[in-house]
């Protein structure tokens, strides 16, 4: 009897690990929402696929841009200057491209986010974008929450036709992102971030799910079908979530989706507070359980500690949150410096001679942590 339980058990978690890593592999043979992407955006999702079974990109925003004490710096990077190599991910905003305004929201010149771009395509980095679009309604900033500014860019909205011409504006900009071999720069698109929180224009707070699913298809079929943009691997992003019904309450389908994500920062001191880790776990789970449902690779979009003053936060508190979940990257925010308007330095990755400086570089050194050398061995575009 004991022998037959203990190859029934034996039979029973084979056939389990074969169903897992099926349901697995599924991921890597996912196929883009846009029928019509071209060659480099294809393969650059088939190769992100199969990348997350030996480890995740690294990704910082504005990373080329400025950092600690610096701007403008020609090669200058706050991660090259600590660990030798750049991000395998670069992280920038549209914000204020409504306008056509020459700069972003955060005063990066467009034109020089132009450039970042290609050459991270050229070594062969990843380029990932948001938007933080301003309030079409009240023209005031993406915070500017007043009620019925969603409504508003619907069909039938007293500023349809003004949302529309902003994404023309960023049409014409993501049209010209090329390569020096003349191809089309695929871009993790990231439209509508954090959609579950109450702090955007667009968030749920001030849309329905039909309402914004609507929007989203819309802007998706409107770059893809109207403006003629194969180059774009969306990314769906949420904050915060406490179960699969929720993260997937505004979910807009699968055909106008290719991968999912959340942005989680820690706010608490890691040394006496687990719950970013524990948090991070939670949503990690649930997300992972999405993942395979939708067949659709998953990421962290946007995270940090702001400063980082715990000297371990690398190898401990961000190793630990992720654990042993197969995400595709990983990106930090800003390293902006001084923030005048509230007195404080705002930043997220170690600089020279930051306290977790020499934590980093371990991370760094981890065989699961794909930097920018590791990007351009994998060639992502090929």
């Amino acid at each position: 009897m004991i022998t037959y339980l203990k190859n029934t058990l034996q039979i029973t978690l084979v056939a389990s690990f074969i169903s897992c890593y099926a349901q697995h592999a599924d991921t890597k043979n996912n196929l883009l929402s846009d029928t019509k992407a071209t060659k480099e955006t294809v393969n650059l999702y088939q190769n992100l696929n199969k990348s997350i079974d030996k480890g995740y990109f690294f990704g910082h925003q504005d990373d080329l841009a400025y950092g600690v004490k610096w701007k403008y710096e020609e090669g200058r990077s706050d991660i090259k200057d600590v660990t030798g190599d750049y991000p395998a991910v670069y992280g920038w905003d549209l914000g204020g491209l409504e306008y056509q305004k020459p700069n972003n929201i955060d005063g990066v010149p467009f034109k020089n986010i132009k450039k970042w771009i290609k050459e991270t395509y050229d070594k062969g980095g990843i380029s990932t974008i948001s938007w933080h679009i301003d309030n079409p309604l009240t023209l005031k900033n993406s915070w500017d929450t007043t009620p019925g500014s969603f409504a508003s860019i619907l069909p039938n909205g007293t500023k349809y036709d003004l949302y529309k011409s902003w994404l023309d504006n960023a049409a014409n900009f993501l049209s010209t992102l090329k390569g020096s071999d003349g191809k089309s720069i695929p871009i993790l698109y990231r439209p509508f971030h954090e959609l579950t929180g109450n702090w955007f224009w667009w968030c749920k707070n001030n849309a329905s799910p039909e309402e914004f699913k609507q929007i989203w298809k819309f802007t998706i079929n409107y770059l893809r079908k109207t403006k003629k943009l194969h180059n774009l691997i969306i990314v769906y992003n949420t904050a915060d979530f406490k179960s699969k019904e929720e993260f997937l309450e505004y979910y807009p389908g699968d055909d106008m989706v290719d991968m999912i994500s959340f942005d989680k920062y820690q706010y608490t001191d890691p040394t006496k507070d687990n719950s970013f880790v524990t948090d991070v776990q939670k949503q990690l789970q649930i997300m992972n359980e999405v993942s395979v449902e939708h067949n659709k690779p998953m990421a962290i979009a946007e995270t940090g500690y702001e400063q980082v003053p715990y000297a371990n936060w690398w190898t401990k508190t961000l190793t630990e949150a992720i654990g042993n979940y197969k995400i595709s990257y990983v990106l930090l925010w800003r390293n902006h410096g001084w923030l005048e308007n509230e007195k404080k330095m705002h930043y997220y990755a170690p600089y020279k001679g930051q306290v977790s400086e020499k934590d980093f570089v371990e991370f760094y050194n981890k065989e699961n942590t794909f930097f920018q050398k590791d990007a351009t061995k994998l060639n992502l575009y090929k």
